[in-house]
């Protein structure tokens, strides 16, 4: 729990010009008395491309701290137009208004500063050299960005709250991740190993299964054969008995034929037989 709240900052002098100094009314209250005083300081944002031409405007310490809600007024000189890039010079910007308590930072608000000529004329054709003169600011009071951070307090262990980690090179993050993605590779092998070997013992049933299927199929193939044979010696033998009843018939004709010429042979009268009758 944070020993000191922000209840409130007014924003005072706004708008203005650019070469006026800031003001602001801030109100905070105290839970329980405090060893250090409170660290107040407000930060120009020079660039959003570059923290080099970050301004630290002003910082005051407050205290001793009274238990309970208190207030008071700070004051912050305008920034130096010369450490500010031209071309971001009349544009919009961000200032930065934080509260650390021994060392700590607990606090900090944010707000936008549109900055313009205060002219209709200069506003639509700006001059190549920056007029700061007639540059005005104009703080967006309404729409703050409160951001609070835990800290260690009076009252408090240390060991409550996780350590601030050291700084890292970027040398020693590439070996970190170097040594991760080969932890994540052997993992990876060990892993596998029992897949390959499962995968091998379904591929060799596999091909078992294939070489009993095709066993099968090759005695299927040599019954068919063996029938094919057998119906092909009936059909022979059935052929072979039609033409011996054939034979047969013919012979039985042959006699039959005999038979009859002998027949008519005998009852026809010669002509020697005819003649004497007469």
């Amino acid at each position: 729990m944070s020993i000191v709240s922000l209840l409130g900052v007014n924003v005072l002098n706004n708008p203005a010009k650019f070469t006026d100094p800031y003001e602001f009314e801030i109100t905070f209250e105290c839970l329980e008395p405090l060893k250090h005083d409170l660290e107040w300081k407000l930060t120009y944002v020079g660039s959003s491309r570059s923290l080099e031409h970050d301004q630290e405007l002003d910082s005051i310490l407050v205290g001793p701290i009274p238990v309970g809600v208190n207030k008071f007024l700070f004051t912050a000189d305008p920034p130096s137009p010369e450490l500010i890039p031209a071309s971001e010079l009349v544009s919009v910007t961000v200032i930065l208004l934080s509260c650390s308590y021994d060392g700590r930072e607990f606090v900090r608000v944010g707000y936008y500063v549109n900055n313009e000529y205060d002219t209709e004329e200069l506003r639509n054709d700006p001059p190549q050299k920056v007029q700061v003169d007639h540059v005005v600011r104009n703080i967006l009071a309404e729409k703050p960005r409160v951001t609070r951070f835990n800290i260690v307090w009076d009252n408090e262990v240390e060991d409550e709250y996780p350590p601030e980690q050291p700084a890292v090179d970027d040398e020693d993050l590439e070996e970190e991740e170097e040594e991760e993605e080969e932890e994540e590779e052997e993992g990876e092998n060990e892993e596998s190993a029992p897949a390959i070997k499962k995968r091998k013992l379904q591929e060799e049933e596999a091909e078992e299964d294939d070489e009993a299927e095709d066993t099968d199929l090759e005695a299927e193939d040599e019954d068919e054969d063996d029938e094919a044979e057998e119906a092909d010696e009936d059909e022979d033998g059935d052929e072979a008995e039609e033409v011996n009843d054939e034979d047969d018939e013919d012979e039985d004709l042959d006699d039959d034929v005999g038979t009859t010429r002998e027949q008519t042979t005998e009852t026809v009268p010669t002509p020697q037989d005819t003649t004497e009758s007469k």
